[in-house]
């Protein structure tokens, strides 16, 4: 969420910014200042009002007590008049602070200023990239053909049990997933100091408006029936959300969680892309990297994940390469974004494998996770969040870089011992 503050003093500041993100969303600020104005002239007037009507209470009594009675008679009309303005005033309010609350949660955050401006993802920034991609000396099949042959996908079970998008993995797929959560867990809190955590797969409404899915991608979530549920889209929501509505220590940040979590999608806006294999399913593993820091650490921080994330791709020695989303391909929530996209053989190019992310305070405003600085006065964190990495594409990835020519692939040798028993 924005602060309103920076939207009334600098509005064309957050039109131009915003505007990089869509043309379209400079009119939102118009109409967020003028439902602001209509609702601070009504606190205006009520707060009036009731101090009109507190005057009248307290004279009423003097009154009764000097014999005015006719005189406190007429008070306590005026009293009784003003008290049924003051009803239908804060049902105006509550209308408009519902209409303005609803306005400023379908903002999306301020692009950063070191985000290169472009329309979508055609112009994207590549920053680097690591390994080369592996020339094969016979035709490299993609990963569901591999996974059919060696009868450890089963699309035909899965769509059979869930419906499209879903997988059952047999054996050396399942173990593999298994060994890759494992894995990366492992390298994130030996190697680069998360804490892990285990949270619920299901979250209350107002957990994922804190991260801003909600109301903005409801049409992604799975919601459960006749109960303030959703299935977890992402392990960003719970542990950006650990700290929802609390005031921390400056001295307790930086705060670096992680969780393995299942997550669950119903890629309503996909229409048919990736239809085949496990690049897009509908449940889904992913080990998520949240940081929650102080706001004068933030984009050192936001390189930093970026590098632990990477280092998944570097220990299984997979081919990689780091781009810098654009404005008008960031998420609504994102300030700045780097996507690490990892090499798929079968389609000849590199395929999104996770997504780092700072969000400046927009979720700590929406969440209210605040701390004390050093002056005793209480300021929003920065939060972050990034895959580290998505299990079910890293397992596609390895099946397509490590295939072999009768139809196998290899394990990479920082799984190997993952894969024992």
């Amino acid at each position: 969420m924005l602060d309103i503050k920076l939207i009334r003093e600098k509005p064309e500041y957050v039109k131009e910014r915003l505007k990089t993100r869509d043309e379209s969303l400079p009119y939102l600020v118009d109409e967020i200042l003028a439902v602001d104005k209509e609702r601070r002239n009504l606190i205006k007037e009520l707060e009036s009002l009731k101090a009109e009507k507190n005057k009248l209470s307290k004279d009423i009594g003097k009154l009764f007590k000097e014999g005015k009675k006719e005189e406190a008679e007429k008070a306590k009309q005026e009293v009784i008049a003003k008290n049924e303005k003051i009803d239908l005033l804060e049902k105006q309010l509550k209308e408009v602070e519902e209409r303005f609350n609803k306005l400023l949660l379908s903002v999306p955050n301020i692009p950063h200023k070191s985000v290169p401006v472009g329309k979508d993802e055609t112009e994207n920034v590549e920053i680097r990239r690591c390994g080369k991609p592996r020339k094969f000396d016979f035709e490299p099949l993609p990963h569901w053909e591999i996974g059919e042959k060696l009868g450890i996908l089963d699309f035909e079970r899965g769509a059979k049990l869930a419906g499209s998008r879903f997988t059952v993995m047999y054996e050396k797929a399942a173990r593999l997933e298994r060994a890759l959560i494992n894995f990366m867990l492992d390298v994130h809190t030996k190697q680069h100091g998360y804490k892990e955590v285990w949270t619920p797969v299901l979250v209350k409404s107002e957990i994922l408006q804190g991260t801003g899915q909600l109301p903005k991608f409801e049409e992604d979530l799975y919601k459960v029936c006749d109960e303030d549920l959703y299935l977890l889209p992402t392990a960003e929501v719970s542990l950006t959300n650990l700290h929802a509505g609390e005031i921390l220590k400056e001295e307790e940040l930086p705060k670096y969680y992680t969780a393995y979590t299942p997550c669950f999608r119903r890629e309503a806006g996909s229409h048919g892309k990736d239809v085949r294999g496990i690049l897009r399913q509908h449940q889904f593993d992913k080990v998520e990297l949240v940081k929650i820091v102080k706001p004068e650490n933030s984009y050192d921080e936001l390189e930093k994940l970026v590098r632990e994330a990477e280092k998944i791709l570097q220990l299984l020695e997979i081919p990689y390469r780091v781009v810098e989303l654009c404005t008008g391909d960031l998420g609504f929530s994102a300030a700045k974004t780097y996507d690490i996209e990892v090499w798929i053989p079968s389609q000849n190019m590199y395929r999104e494998i996770s997504s780092c992310s700072n969000t400046d305070d927009f979720q700590a405003r929406r969440a209210k996770i605040r701390f004390k600085d050093k002056n005793g006065k209480n300021r929003f964190v920065h939060t972050l969040n990034g895959s580290g990495l998505a299990v079910g594409r890293t397992l596609l990835a390895i099946m397509e870089n490590y295939q072999t020519k009768d139809g196998d692939f290899e394990i990479p040798t920082a799984l190997k011992k993952y894969m024992e028993g």
